[in-house]
Formats: C-alpha cells, sequence, structure tokens
C-alpha cells in the first residue's frame, strides 16, 4: 500500500476511509432517492416490504408508476429488517391459506422476477406437536392444505427423528414431543435483500421512494384524502395506502380512522456462528414457544412469543430471551454451549383474531394493509399483489377481501388457532 496511508508503520484512520469509499463513489444507486413530483396517483405511507411491494405491482402489472412511497427511516431499517424471515403457507382456513400459498408461489420466482438474488431457500418447516390433540388438530390442518393442492406431512416420532436428527426425543421433557407437521416448501428467504430488491425493481419502473420523512397529517375534502403531509412538504394524491406496520394506528389515527389493534414488541436473538448443523426451521409450541433456524453465516435465529405489554419501543426483555432459549435447548442440548451473540426488537401490530386487515375504508381514496401480527413478511408478495389490484381496480381483489376492516362490525373474524397453539401464528 502507498505510503500516503500509512504512518510509522501504520494505517492512519483517515486513508483507510478514502480508500473504502473511493470504491463504492461510482456505484449507481439501487434506487432513486427523494420525491420528484408534487403530484402522485398513488401516495404509500411505508417503505417496508409491503408497500414497495405494492407499488412494484401497480408499475409492473397495471402500470401506474406515478407512484411515491413515503418512509420515515431508510429502506431495510423497519419490520421488513427485523423478522426471522420465515415463510410458510401451513394454514388451516380457506381464507388464511389460500394467501400465503398465492405468496410462497410467488417467493419461488420472485429473484428471477426482481432480477435480485432474495437467497430464497425452501428447507422445509417443521412444525412440533407436543400431545396426541396437536397431532389430530395437525392432521386436520394437512387435510385441509392437500384439499387446496398444497403438500403436507405428518410424521410421527420415528419419523421426525429421521427428518431432525438432532432433535431431543426423551420422554422425561416437560413438554414431550409427539410428532410433527411439515411443510416441505416452506423456509427462509433473506428479509432485508427483499425491501432492497422490491425498492430497486420499483425504482426502474419509475416508481419515487423517499426516506427519512415521517408523514405527519392527511388533508381531506369530504370524504377523500386530497395530500398527505410529511415534516417537510406536502404531496397531492389520487389515492393513498397505510403500509406502515407497527404504527398503522397512529398514521390511520391521522386520516380520520380508528384501528382495532395493538402494537406490541417482539424481538429475536442469534447466537455465535457454527458449522451447518440444522437444515429447516424448527418450531416448538408449548407456550412460550420458539422458532428457529440456521442462517448461510451459521447463526441459529431464534424467535419466541410476544412482551406482555403494548409498546412502540423496538426491544425486548431478558424474559423472553430466557424462555425461548429454554425451549431451544430443551429441543437441542447442544445449544446449550453457545454463546448469544446480539438481539434486537421490531413491533407487530395485532387484531383480536390475529389476522390482517387490507382494502378499502370509509373515506373513499384510503386503503390500508395493516395488522400482520406474526405473519406479515411471509405474506408480503401477496400483499403487494393483492392490494396493487385492489387500489387499482377499486374494489377488493378475491384473495384480499376476507381480511377487510368490515369483519370487526360483521362478526367475521378469522381466528388462526388452528395454525398453531396461539393465535398469532408466527
Amino acid at each position: 500500500m502507498s505510503t500516503k496511508f500509512q504512518r510509522g508503520g501504520r494505517y492512519s484512520l483517515a486513508g483507510l476511509l478514502s480508500k473504502a469509499t473511493s470504491r463504492t463513489a461510482s456505484w449507481p444507486l439501487a434506487w432513486r432517492k427523494g420525491a420528484s413530483r408534487k403530484s402522485y396517483d398513488v401516495i404509500i405511507v411505508g417503505g417496508g416490504g409491503h408497500g414497495l411491494a405494492t407499488a412494484y405491482y401497480l408499475a409492473r402489472n397495471h402500470g401506474i408508476t406515478n407512484v411515491l412511497v413515503i418512509e420515515k427511516g431508510w429502506i431495510g431499517g423497519g419490520n421488513t429488517g427485523r423478522n426471522t424471515t420465515i415463510v410458510r403457507s401451513d394454514y388451516f382456513l380457506e381464507a388464511s391459506g389460500r394467501f400465503k400459498e398465492f405468496s410462497l408461489k410467488l417467493w419461488e420466482g420472485l429473484s428471477q422476477d426482481l432480477n435480485y438474488n432474495l437467497m430464497v431457500s425452501q428447507r422445509g418447516y417443521v412444525d412440533l406437536a407436543h400431545s396426541d390433540g396437536d397431532l389430530e388438530m395437525y392432521t386436520a390442518r394437512a387435510n385441509a392444505m392437500r384439499l387446496r393442492g398444497v403438500e403436507a406431512s405428518v410424521l410421527n416420532r420415528e419419523q421426525l427423528q429421521k427428518r431432525v436428527p438432532q432433535i431431543n426425543l426423551e420422554n422425561d421433557m416437560r413438554y414431550p414431543i409427539t410428532g410433527a407437521l411439515v411443510q416441505e416448501r416452506g423456509g427462509t428467504v433473506r428479509h432485508d435483500a427483499v425491501a432492497w430488491g422490491f425498492a430497486r425493481a420499483a425504482s426502474a419502473l419509475g416508481v419515487d421512494i423517499l426516506e427519512q420523512s415521517e408523514v405527519i397529517g392527511f388533508r381531506r375534502e369530504g370524504s377523500k384524502i386530497t395530500s398527505v403531509i410529511t415534516v417537510d412538504d406536502e404531496y397531492t394524491a389520487g389515492s393513498v395506502a397505510i403500509s406502515a406496520a407497527g404504527h398503522s394506528s397512529e398514521v390511520a389515527r391521522l386520516a380520520g380512522i380508528e384501528l382495532p389493534l395493538e402494537s406490541i414488541a417482539i424481538q429475536a436473538f442469534v447466537t455465535e456462528p457454527l458449522k451447518p448443523v440444522l437444515d429447516t426451521v424448527v418450531s416448538f409450541n408449548m407456550f412460550p414457544f420458539c422458532y428457529l433456524s440456521q442462517t448461510d453465516k451459521g447463526e441459529i435465529v431464534i424467535g419466541g412469543t410476544t412482551e406482555a405489554y403494548n409498546s412502540y419501543a423496538s426491544r425486548g426483555s431478558f424474559a423472553r430471551i430466557e424462555e425461548a432459549t429454554a425451549r431451544c435447548i430443551a429441543m437441542f442440548p447442544f445449544l446449550s454451549k453457545l454463546r448469544l451473540m446480539r438481539q434486537w426488537g421490531g413491533i407487530i401490530d395485532t387484531p383480536i383474531d390475529g389476522n390482517a386487515i387490507m382494502g378499502k375504508t370509509s373515506v373513499e381514496n384510503l386503503f390500508l394493509d395493516v395488522g400482520w401480527s406474526y405473519s406479515g413478511f411471509k405474506a408480503t408478495p401477496a400483499s403487494g399483489w393483492t392490494l396493487a389490484d385492489t387500489i387499482a381496480n377499486n374494489r377488493p381483489h378475491p384473495l384480499l377481501a376476507p381480511f377487510s376492516l368490515e369483519r370487526f362490525e360483521t362478526g367475521a373474524l378469522l381466528d388462526d388457532s388452528g395454525a398453531g397453539p396461539h393465535p398469532h401464528s408466527h
């Protein structure tokens, strides 16, 4: 290295930084940043996976490119980058099952569609049973899946031991494992790559993406929103969609809509890396439950239950770490030797039935994509596809229709307790 980067045999910090930045200065931007106009056909509040997917499919499927996505932070910095990356479609209810299966099919071809490697890994999803009753429920779930043409397997203890050789099936466990429901097409997707891929593809089609700009209000005339107000500017809107995971209630309230949601913190954490040892996702379903998988870097990613109180703070408590790690060690005793390296938190919006709220509202040109609880990440492409179709045609997409806000008035709730012992299935 040239001596201008060295001082007394050491590299200077300024020299190293200049060397690093010189290599990236000529890199093209992955997506255009900022608003290029003052008026848009559609403005989407929330630049996470769902908001960006909606913008992309508006442009790709419907030719609506005069779209602005407003994100109060940075792309990939919200809940899209704070989850445990799991995708699956092993749901019991017809509405949830069909929606998640459509999403899983989109995931399977999305890297090619976006021309961006999302690191889709269909390594399988193993949902553990802890009683004969669990296995009976899983059999009903598997049969419902098969009737929809979706692959599913129910494994007894011997079959489970072959599928996941490392798992502890000793009978002296506090919650013995009696078998499992397995969806081999389930797995993981690189979460931040999803945000980046959709942002890049949407931008290439003409969508504007405005980061670091919080929405602080809406201007209304009669039954319509006429503009969206940010901390820095105001933009005229033909239609507005709210897709602000974790803070949907507050944003909707600015537009005069009260949503039946609770915002709750949930955390995840990873261990130090180790050699490949787990080739699937495994979920332990006795409350407080946990679920885990191994990343391509070798870390074990662990998730668990929500915190016990409502909060907008993206952090968690040590109690939840202790609960989840105890469950993980019961399943895989070798994990007790590993150190936890870091943890992070996200905020989920949860309705009373644990299912999303999507579609039109009482405000004529306001649309919602909120309340996904544990299921938001896996639903990302389907949510974008169906909401874009709903906005473009001003009527609910058939897959989206059951998730309308009106169900809380009619009593047609969608309780997915059949997808696991916890009603807000992860």
